[in-house]
């Protein structure tokens, strides 16, 4: 069995202003050429396909042909992250063809999705998490808990709750009780786990051949890397998740009997990375397959090359796990030295790229608008001033000299004191000013 894991597409998003359409683009057209190069099975899509909750029209079109494309060629499971709106990319979900599936619901997460190989055998089972919002699905889990699995959740009040942790409940009317999770990423993922495992022991129960299992999921697990460009949604009770609730399906007494998952294919962080553990499923970020931030590009400290991740499975789990490299249309680059540095043949090849620069040293006047002439799409810039001396700063006053206060600024701006000449250009404004003020009288 030869899958494709890839995540955080971001269609409609743009690069500091430039819009990555055509970059988009490309890698559509690369993903369809890899499956049918490499005769993958199944493509798994782990959340955040759109940059936002409403997209851009051309970021639907351009996702409505990928599809087709795809599951012409293959299976397609998809998901939607914290980006999406997973009522708007659910719609109609239950229409799909049997080549695209898209898991939007939290009611229907525990519904195991078993995948063919070429020949049209049972080879793996896939369970699709959409996105978990603590504050949605801490209600609606608690049912299900209940309907499937018989396991009561403490109830807490419906009203005056939060407050009440708070200390300020007292002017809050107390409504019914009803079960809810703690706020938490950790608590609702975990629930969902539970009923993962018990669906999961049930598709595996009776089988002569052992099933490799595979999980979706779209969370901040601890351990992972972080890059500048995602959203952070470690605030406000929605925290990261312990990456142990993979290896005991969130404290599930079916865990072991269930025969565990074999691979969690991970959404959400935009850096490739794998986080390792002694036991339990390879916990793999496919990463995004584009960098939207600086720091995400090739040569940038702990970067890595964007990709896709090709999983093959059997009976005995993952059997090898390659990471192909999308295509690079767009070479983005941070470009770091002094400004003689910058404007020398060195950095000759960045003049066509996405450039950030960061001019070390002295800042001469006139600086950026030389760097935006030798580097056009120069898109983000910062100053790192030499360290100097305190000098000691003269306070601005009707009694201060114009001049000292002139110098002081000069010195602030450019990073080090005027130069005798630019001191006869103060001096020659100041007076001229003093003459003009002068003659109105």
């Amino acid at each position: 069995m030869r899958i494709l894991h890839t995540s955080d597409w971001h269609l409609g998003r743009t690069f500091h202003g430039r819009v990555l359409d055509d970059a988009h683009a490309a890698f559509a057209d690369h993903l369809v050429e890899l499956v049918s190069a490499e005769a993958v099975d199944a493509v798994l899509v782990a959340g955040d396909v759109y940059d936002r909750a409403v997209p851009p029209n051309d970021a639907v079109a351009l996702l409505d042909e990928t599809l087709c494309r795809l599951t012409e060629r293959t299976r397609v499971v998809l998901t939607p992250g914290n980006h999406d709106s997973a009522r708007r990319l659910g719609f109609a979900a239950d229409l799909m063809r049997e080549g695209l599936i898209i898991r939007a619901r939290t009611a229907g997460l525990d519904r195991g999705i078993i995948l063919p190989d070429a020949d049209g055998n049972e080879a793996a089972i896939v369970h699709a998490l959409p996105y978990l919002d603590p504050d949605a699905a801490r209600e609606i889990l608690p049912l299900l808990l209940a309907e499937r699995l018989g396991e009561e959740t403490p109830a807490k009040h419906a009203a005056g709750e939060d407050q009440a942790e708070s200390g300020d409940a007292s002017s809050q009317p107390v409504q019914p009780e009803r079960p809810r999770l703690p706020r938490s990423h950790e608590a609702v993922v975990s629930a969902a786990l539970r009923l993962v495992a018990a669906d999961l022991d049930r598709l595996r129960a009776g089988r002569t051949r052992r099933l490799p299992s595979l999980l979706m999921a779209h969370a901040f697990v601890v351990g992972g890397e972080a890059c500048e460009s995602e959203r952070d949604i470690r605030v406000g009770g929605v925290d990261s998740v312990p990456s142990g609730v993979f290896t005991t399906l969130g404290g599930s007494p079916l865990a072991e009997r269930s025969g565990g998952l074999d691979y969690v294919a991970l959404g959400h962080l935009h850096r490739p990375q794998e986080l390792t553990r002694p036991i339990g499923p390879r916990l793999v970020y496919s990463g995004s397959p584009l960098p939207f931030s600086f720091d995400e590009a090739e040569g940038a400290r702990n970067s890595a090359t964007k990709s896709s991740v090709l999983l093959d499975l059997d009976a005995d789990g993952v059997t090898g796990l390659d990471r192909i490299p999308t295509p690079v249309l767009h070479q983005v680059r941070t470009l770091t030295g002094t400004m003689p540095e910058l404007l020398s043949p060195a950095f000759d090849d960045a003049t066509g790229a996405w450039v950030r620069v960061i001019l070390q040293g002295e800042r001469p006047p006139g600086a950026l608008a030389t760097l935006k002439e030798r580097f056009p799409s120069l898109l983000a810039f910062q100053h790192e001033a030499p360290t100097r001396t305190a000098r000691e700063r003269i306070a601005v006053t009707a009694a201060a000299d114009p001049l000292r206060i002139t110098e002081d600024f000069f010195d602030d701006v450019c990073g080090r004191a005027p130069q005798p000449s630019e001191r006869g250009v103060l001096r020659s404004a100041y007076e001229s000013a003093l003459a003009g003020a002068r003659s109105e009288r």
